[in-house]
């Protein structure tokens, strides 16, 4: 039997769309976030969209995926089901379309692993119409004249390489570029330069099979990512030839907080809490809240720990060092082959060195910086005291009066929206904030209270009244 086809619930067609005529909404870049913002635009018939993203296609972190692998986030956690449960781009669909429904609910998986929902995002993102991959968006500039956006973009060819210009014209855009992996200070030179064995950890299965056969390695880097690579590349190298080192910033190897009433801080309510905070309060609270989403999922913790005591079964230790409280000073080439780590640790106040044959950076993403895109909108961007962009409520860049259309942003708002920004949890949530904005109606309706906790004193949620139950009819036996 052939599996189901992918669904089309086609929207209203638009007419031919003319070249120089504005479209409603261009979206930049094409990441988890505006996916979910084209997956959910798609049925609204009276929006005419496009986006853009400068990769050939669709592509989730893909030196990540590793064997084994999940998601901090439940599969609900889709690109569209927390904000419409019906809409035909949701993973359960796209378990349907595949014949795989049965056989995941009989897995019983709440977390589902990273290469699945890279293959969910992938269905999602080659059956939607208006997405354009091989397209680099270079300059965006508000036209006074014409009361638009100008969007100029560059098509990209198989081994992106220039191939044609463009220009889009658009009412409203919206930014979703992402993050970029951070690579601390002392460790860029090596890290750019070419035959030096300094990744990324976005590039780890990249270079998994060189580091696996290398005599030792160090992960920096004590969070999720990390905990990940370093229990791959322990479970794979022979018992009591491990040599692994594993080190970084953080106290300790700790545990993410995963609490009922801890993940609440990844709501709307939370995010509405946040945002009306002065923005040095936001700042320090950012800051303190680092466990919600830096730590270690136990589930992990407990697989490094048991896999560590398996090895001490039959005496000895494994070759394994795991230090935390340590940061990278400086660091350099020895010989051809090698890298010295100089090493810091700040409770001690204590120095060291190690030798190393190779060094994976598992020290995380920062948001891109919206600067380059957006410089054509410098003059009419409004900033705050640290010169980052002001966001509203409703993720729209605080522009000059002068600009009559509209710049939203995902995933580049941590500053104003909290820890929640890029949490997958919350993506389908702000694209329905995102499209009843742009539409004037509500398109999607949401919930006005998400959260038992109520976050600060003033502006409480009202509690929605109760749901009286529909009265039912009486079977009537028509024998």
């Amino acid at each position: 039997m052939n599996p189901a086809p992918t669904p089309d619930p086609a929207p209203t067609p638009h007419p031919p769309h003319e070249p120089d005529a504005p479209r409603d909404l261009v979206g930049i870049g094409i990441g988890p976030a505006n996916l979910s913002l084209a997956a959910l635009a798609h049925p609204l018939g009276e929006l005419d969209t496009v986006f853009y993203d400068q990769r050939p296609a669709f592509a989730w972190h893909s030196g990540l995926l590793i064997e084994g692998a999940t998601i901090q986030v439940p599969f609900l956690a889709d690109l569209v089901s927390l904000a419409d449960p019906t809409s035909p781009w949701t993973f359960l669909n796209y378990l349907r379309s595949r014949e795989r429904l049965f056989p995941f609910y009989f897995a019983e998986r709440f977390h589902i692993q990273r290469a699945e929902y890279d293959a969910y995002c992938r269905w999602v993102a080659e059956s939607l119409p208006d997405l354009h991959f091989g397209h680099q968006v270079d300059a965006v500039r508000w036209n006074p004249e014409r009361d638009v956006f100008e969007v100029d973009f560059t098509q990209l060819d198989a081994d992106g390489e220039a191939e044609a210009l463009g220009r889009t014209y658009a009412r409203n855009v919206v930014l979703g570029i992402g993050t970029e992996p951070y690579v601390p200070e002392p460790l860029k030179p090596l890290a750019q330069a070419p035959g030096v064995p300094v990744v990324h950890a976005a590039d780890y299965l990249d270079h998994r099979t060189a580091l696996l056969t290398a005599e030792h390695v160090t992960v920096v880097g004590i969070g999720q990512s990390g905990a990940e690579i370093f229990l791959d590349l322990l479970r794979n190298r022979p018992a009591g030839r491990e040599k692994l080192h594993w080190l970084g910033r953080t106290e300790a190897f700790a545990p993410m907080e995963y609490s009922k009433l801890g993940l609440e801080h990844f709501t709307p309510d939370h995010t509405r809490y946040f945002h009306a905070l002065p923005e040095s309060a936001r700042d320090r609270l950012v800051t303190g809240q680092w466990q919600l989403h830096k730590g270690i999922d136990t589930a992990t913790v407990a697989a490094i720990h048991d896999e560590l005591y398996r090895r001490t079964l039959h005496g000895g230790w494994p070759d394994a060092v795991l230090t935390p409280g340590v940061h990278v000073r400086t660091a350099g080439r020895v010989a051809t082959t090698k890298v010295e780590l100089h090493l810091e640790h700040g409770r001690q106040d204590s120095r060291s060195r190690i030798t190393t044959d190779a060094v994976v950076l598992a020290t995380g993403y920062r948001e891109r910086p919206l600067d380059r895109v957006l410089a054509g909108l410098d003059p009419y961007l409004r900033r705050d005291s640290r010169e980052r962009p002001r966001i509203d409520e409703e993720y729209r860049l605080v522009l000059d009066p002068s600009v009559t259309g509209t710049a939203y942003v995902q995933n580049a708002e941590t500053h104003t929206h909290g820890v929640g920004a890029p949490d997958l949890g919350l993506a389908a949530w702000r694209s329905a904030i995102i499209l009843n904005s742009l539409t004037g109606r509500e398109a999607y309706a949401l919930p006005r209270r998400t959260a038992f906790t109520t976050f600060g004193l003033t502006q409480r949620q009202q509690v929605p009244p109760a749901r009286e139950a529909p009265e039912l009819t009486p079977l009537v036996d028509r024998r």
